[in-house]
């Protein structure tokens, strides 16, 4: 996202180090939960792996793509054809729920409204900013549902040769 807590993809360009970045973030995953939108607009990386790039960086990221487990959430789509990918069958905190008790890697989740409802539900374990020095002005902001104060802990962090820096938190229990 961008220093003004805009999420749009358009609003950043993402380089091969980032693309690299997020590559080996995914192959330590098993399962990533996206809503309609997100879904549909990742499936440019299908057309990439059909058709290479010639960029180790994007075609890397599009083998992992089409390789992780997705979850879709949607109340318009009747059915994917990704063959990596399911409609849930569940609420996100049931699917999120059972997920996690599942013996595997990490999940992960890659639509912004999910992760709004997975921190209001107190789902998330870690959360991972990049932050791109970048001042959208306008554009979707990532925590504007927020329905309550969440207290993170900043765990590590990485910058990027471009600036990006990606921060990692935890959120903090609440002990009272």
């Amino acid at each position: 996202m961008t220093l003004d807590g805009v999420c749009d993809h358009t609003a950043v360009i993402p380089d091969d180090e980032i693309h690299d970045h997020y590559t080996e973030m995914l192959r330590s995953g098993d399962t990533i939960l996206y809503g309609r939108t997100t879904y549909q607009l990742m499936e440019y990386w299908r057309e990439v792996l059909e058709n290479p790039t010639g960029n180790k960086a994007l075609d890397d990221f599009a083998v992992i793509m089409d390789t992780i487990s997705k979850v879709v959430f949607s109340h318009t789509l009747e059915g994917v054809d990704w063959k990596t990918a399911r409609l849930a069958t569940k609420s996100l905190e049931e699917e999120i729920r059972e997920l996690k008790q599942q013996q595997g890697k990490d999940v992960f989740i890659g639509s912004p409204g999910l992760i709004v409802q997975a921190l209001n539900l107190s789902l998330v374990d870690e959360l991972q900013l990049m932050i791109h020095p970048v001042i959208a002005g306008k554009g979707m902001q990532l925590f504007k549902e927020i329905n309550q104060r969440i207290e993170l802990k900043l765990t590590k962090t990485k910058t990027f040769s471009c600036g990006a820096v990606v921060m990692y938190y935890e959120p903090v229990k609440d002990i009272h």
